[in-house]
Order: structure tokens, then sequence, then C-alpha cells
């Protein structure tokens, strides 16, 4: 898997403001910025987000997936974009 096919996932699953995915082809952080966020504590965003990728993440072919789940006005406020 490359953080391309990664991030085309994602966003097939859900609608993002912003979405940044790097890693080494098994261990991935992903900055994922989306208005359906507001109003979700963040293991719900987290859980979004893992949704998304079904499968991918019991059969392993994502290893790891370390999340930075924003809303769009949270990201904003983000000083160091």
């Amino acid at each position: 898997m490359t953080a391309n096919e990664l991030e085309s996932i994602i966003r097939a699953g859900l609608a993002c403001d912003h979405l940044q995915v790097t890693g080494d082809g098994r261990h991935w952080e992903a900055l994922v910025v989306s208005a359906d966020f507001e109003g979700r504590r963040l293991i719900q965003r987290h859980q979004r987000v893992y949704a998304t990728l079904g499968e991918r993440m019991r059969t392993d072919e994502v290893h790891a997936l370390s999340i930075k789940a924003l809303t769009p006005a949270e990201w904003a406020n983000t000083p160091d974009k």
C-alpha cells in the first residue's frame, strides 16, 4: 500500500477538507480534517477514520495508523500547519 492509495481509501469514505498521509508502507500517520468531526469526541473521530479502512485494518494490510483528526475550525487555529 502507498500513501496515495491510503489517502484515496480515506477520501472515498470520508469528506476531507484536508488530508495528509505519510509512512513507510506499514506504519502510517494521517492528518485528517473533516467537518464530519464536528461535535464528536476524539475516539469517535478515530473510529470514523478506521471505518473507512474496513477489513484493511483487520487483515494487517494497514498495520498501524496514527491519526490526528481535526475539525476545519481546529485546523484553522493550528499555528504550525
